[in-house]
């Protein structure tokens, strides 16, 4: 038989093959032959120094178990476990490997120690339990050093909170190590309560001290400080307030501006008052050299330096620079190229003094809309989002018109955050719109009582709802972008109950539909009759051009005069009247606040008929024009004058001999003139010895008001008010005015502007004259 030579190379053939088996395979085969299984005998636990810790709570904090399969990395999820109680300041795993595949387990713990309590020595102002509040260290939970440092600054930044500005706080720890417990005690050193006397700056040459002082938190002491919190020496803070400073002082072109905080001085004249002495050293004043636009190709040089603000010789402020930037990419951005980036480049002049700027611009594609991308809204439905963006899916890709989208959704208030960014596509010069929003609070319910000098106590309930959607209850009524309230409110002199509800987008159209269904009784407009209103209006409201704004709405209401004092009925007739009116409004506001508004100005023409012909009981019309500008005199303390102007005209026609005595035009009280109580201004009649005002067809009004900042958010005002109310229709003539001035506070509580003032009247009628006026209201006057 012939036999074939063995190949030397079939051994290694096969081994290549068992190697490339075991690759293919991941060798699981080849563990579970070759690896053996040990099995976890005995857990033990073993406490290195004093057992502080229950065993229970270190093996509910364990799956290694006595028994199972011996698994390393169950082990080491134990060991991160027991680290993470914050109990053990050590843990170390020993083995003893029997030879039965036995692995006895010895988990050798070193325990923190615990706190076995908290003490207090040396405070006498503050108490314990109030200290205890400001701390995290508790008895029996890990002592830990670390968080009793941090302990430490906050007790000390309480003190200087509460005026204590040279507390000083340290701590010891008391350590059994037989028990494993330590005794925490901090010790406090409290000095005296210290009021801010004055805050003075040496070297400020360019800049006012006055101006210096309002950039700061930091302020001296004075008599709101107990309603502020001001007055106080606070570390951070004033660390904040140096910042602030060198910031300022670098917007005035300052840039090598110093405010060492190491040099800054406190001196005590006395043991309760401090006085702050900052240290600063202006350095030069740089100013902007020559400007270069280099890298543009699409936009000529001559319209981009258009868009600039800062130019060649004007202060060099940062911030204004920067602007500068934004609006160089706003330039490309507008028109598509929405990629192109602006590189500042500083060049200090040594021969001019100066600091040369070159923009330098790297120009990108221009991109159109390809679609447009929402996320995140969760309860609101896209279509309000989509209809409130100044872009679309075809359009050029605006960055502008982009912001102001981002704008726009920000200002509707339905969502904590906003973001719009442009999203890259796979089509050369496309790019999607991202709007990834994130939901916000748009509901409330709130309780509460109040105070005012016409309506006294009152108590009231409110349901309002920004984001309604009156056909989805499964969303909990959300989404849609409605709006809707519900007010009931009981006083001691009036009651009220309001809903009212409006689609701002009918049809999808920027036009708006709404309603109020009311009913209100009151008997603060005379002494001598209560009024009882229950009505219903229906309006549309569209933004016709630019800032104006047109409403024109129907209303129907039912006025109820009641509870006449016997032998007034001739001026004031208990009856029942049913009014029936149209009108039309038009509106244009520029304030740049509704609150503490410092510029801009307020509009308002109203015209109103009441007609016998629209199904009700009488005829007459209305003419009214309301008019408030605001200056800001001086950025100091936000000083501002504000002149508010009203005029009007009732006219009867028809069958109706005059205008209702209650919808006819009345001033004074904390709306008009503060000098004089409530519609205690304009025609009267004499009535049983009384001079009871009856109100006029014809009225014009004036104030003029100054106010400036005490202590944010604490305002002080000067006013002085003027007006008449004649009998007659289309009667201007002011000889029978009255005017009144006066002084006052404003104030923000929970967000509501409170008004304190006290009219003193100047010319009276004499009958009107009842001396001072403390006025009380929430609420604005514009």
């Amino acid at each position: 038989m012939k036999t074939t030579p063995s190949n030397p190379f079939s051994g290694v053939v096969r081994l290549v093959l068992v190697i490339a088996l075991l690759v293919v395979t991941g060798g699981a085969a080849w563990a579970q032959v070759a690896a053996p299984v040990y099995k976890v005998g005995s857990l033990d636990l073993k406490f290195v120094g004093a057992a502080n810790v229950n065993e229970q709570v270190v093996r509910a904090n364990m799956q290694v178990r006595e028994g199972i399969d011996l698994d390393d990395s169950l082990i080491d999820q134990d060991i991160r476990s027991l680290y993470k109680t914050g109990l053990f300041e050590f843990i170390e795993v020993k083995r003893d490997v029997r030879p039965d595949r036995i692995v006895n387990l010895v988990f050798e713990l070193t325990p923190k120690f615990r706190v076995l309590s908290v003490r207090y020595d040396g405070n006498v102002k503050v108490k314990s339990r109030r200290l205890d509040k400001e701390i995290k260290t508790k008895p029996n939970s890990a002592l830990d050093e670390r968080q009793v440092k941090e302990d430490v600054t906050k007790i000390r930044e309480y003190y200087q909170k509460s005026g204590y500005n040279q507390v000083q706080v340290s701590y010891n720890i008391e350590r059994n190590r037989a028990t494993g417990f330590g005794n925490v005690i901090f010790k406090i050193s409290e000095g005296a309560k210290v009021k801010i006397s004055r805050v003075n700056f040496v070297g400020n040459e360019h800049a006012k001290k006055g101006k210096l002082r309002k950039v700061m938190e930091t302020k001296k002491w004075n008599i709101f400080s107990w309603i502020t919190g001001s007055g106080r020496f606070k570390d951070d803070q004033f660390q904040d307030d140096l910042d602030k400073l060198r910031d300022y002082y670098r917007e005035l072109g300052y840039l090598d501006v110093e405010v060492p905080s190491d040099k800054v001085e406190y001196k005590y004249p006395s043991s309760r008052k401090l006085v702050l002495t900052i240290h600063i050293n202006e350095g030069r004043q740089y100013k902007v050299g020559e400007i270069s636009i280099t890298g543009n190709t699409i936009i000529e040089t001559e319209k981009l330096r258009a868009a600039l603000k800062q130019i060649t010789g004007t202060i060099f402020a940062p911030s204004l620079i920067d602007k500068d930037v934004t609006a160089l990419e706003d330039s490309y951005g507008k028109d598509g190229y929405i990629e192109t980036r602006v590189q500042l480049v500083r060049k200090p002049n040594l021969a001019t003094g100066a600091i040369d700027i070159e923009y330098r611009i790297k120009e990108s594609d221009k991109f159109y809309v390809e679609s447009i991308r929402v996320e995140g809204n969760t309860k609101t439905k896209s279509i309000v989002i989509l209809r409130e963006l100044a872009l679309g899916p075809g359009e050029v890709f605006d960055s502008v018109r982009m912001k102001t989208s981002k704008q726009r959704l920000d200002n509707t208030r339905f969502f904590e955050e906003v973001n719009t960014t442009p999203e890259t596509t796979s089509i050369p010069g496309r790019k999607n719109l991202k709007i990834a929003v994130r939901e916000g609070r748009t509901g409330n319910l709130t309780f509460g009582a109040g105070f005012s000098s016409l309506e006294r106590a009152v108590v009231f309930a409110e349901l309002t709802q920004s984001n309604f959607d009156l056909f989805n209850r499964r969303s909990m009524f959300q989404g849609d972008g409605q709006k809707f309230r519900l007010r009931l409110q009981v006083g001691s002199r009036s009651s009220e109950a309001i809903l009212s509800f409006e689609e701002p987008w009918l049809f999808e159209q920027q036009l708006a539909l709404g309603f109020t269904i009311f009913r209100s009784e009151s008997d603060y407009n005379s002494s001598f009759y209560s009024e009882i209103r229950t009505g219903a209006e229906v309006y549309l409201r569209k933004r016709l051009f630019e800032l104006v704004e047109g409403r024109l709405s129907y209303g129907y209401e039912i006025v109820d005069i009641q509870d006449v004092t016997p032998g007034y009925t001739v001026v004031y007739p208990e009856e029942t009247t049913a009014l029936s009116k149209v009108g039309f409004q038009l509106l244009r506001d520029t304030r740049d606040k509704l609150v503490n508004t410092t510029r801009g100005n307020r509009i308002e023409l109203t015209t109103e008929l009441t007609s016998s012909s629209l199904g009700g009981d009488a005829d007459y019309y209305r003419l009214e024009a309301k008019g408030s500008q605001f200056f800001q005199l001086f950025e100091t303390q936000n000083q501002v004058v504000s002149f508010i102007g009203r005029t009007g005209v009732l006219n009867s026609f028809g069958d109706t001999a005059q205008v209702p005595f209650y919808d006819r035009f009345y001033l004074g009280g904390p709306y008009t003139l503060r000098g004089f109580e409530y519609r205690d201004v304009g025609p009267k009649v004499s009535v049983a010895g009384d001079n009871v005002p009856v109100g006029g067809n014809t009225y014009g009004f004036l104030s003029i008001e100054y106010s400036l900042d005490i202590v944010e958010p604490l305002r002080f005002a000067f006013f002085y008010d003027a007006g008449f109310v004649n009998s007659g229709s289309y009667e201007f003539s002011p000889s029978q005015y009255n005017d009144n001035f006066g002084f006052g506070l404003r104030l923000l509580i929970a967000g509501a502007p409170l008004s304190l003032d006290y009219g003193i009247p100047i010319t009276t009628d004499k009958v009107n004259d009842q001396g001072g006026q403390f006025n009380f209201s929430f609420g604005t006057r514009f």
